[in-house]
């Protein structure tokens, strides 16, 4: 089995900063290249149902900016002194874009991190983009789960507990 590159997809939640350190690893060992993803949800789809009282573009344009730093910031810690790493802000489903970044950059392996059904009470140990993304994967995928004695939300007061950004 050969491993060359991993893409390792966060939302920036205590989850995926529980993951970095288990993508670093894999990359390590197996010298890969890890390609560091994060989706934003796409506005427009997420808001044609309805007539928003915001200026999408202004929107669009902070959370981009936010999330811009917060993926140079967000794997830091976890990764140590791994350098083969390059980050890219991708838009649209999360699920979509995390596959389809694995196929058009043929990458051998997915590292996400899970809620799992410890952390949140459900019985559901996936969210719906881990789900997604293990049923659809064309290469395996490795999932991480936080402890159960983890909280499942971010503590970062930058961040909403679903690991989305605050402005």
């Amino acid at each position: 089995m050969e491993i060359n590159k991993i893409v390792f997809a966060t939302d920036f939640s205590a989850g995926s900063n529980y993951t970095a350190p288990y993508a670093a690893e894999m990359a390590r060992k197996f010298s890969a290249k890890l390609y560091v993803i994060h989706v934003i949800q796409d506005t427009e789809k997420m808001t044609s149902w309805y007539a928003p009282k915001v200026n999408m573009k202004e929107l669009e344009k902070a959370m981009e900016e936010k999330s811009q730093k917060e993926l140079q910031l967000c794997c830091t810690t976890g990764f140590g002194d791994y350098k083969n790493v390059e980050y890219h802000l991708l838009k649209g489903a999360p699920y979509e874009q995390i596959l389809k970044f694995q196929q058009d950059n043929k990458a051998d392996l997915i590292v996400i991190g899970t809620v799992g059904g410890h952390n949140t009470g459900k019985k559901n140990v996936f969210g719906s983009t881990a789900d997604r993304v293990v049923k659809k994967a064309l290469c395996p995928v490795l999932t991480v789960s936080l402890p159960a004695n983890e909280a499942a939300e971010s503590t970062d007061p930058r961040l909403c507990s679903s690991g989305e950004i605050r402005l």
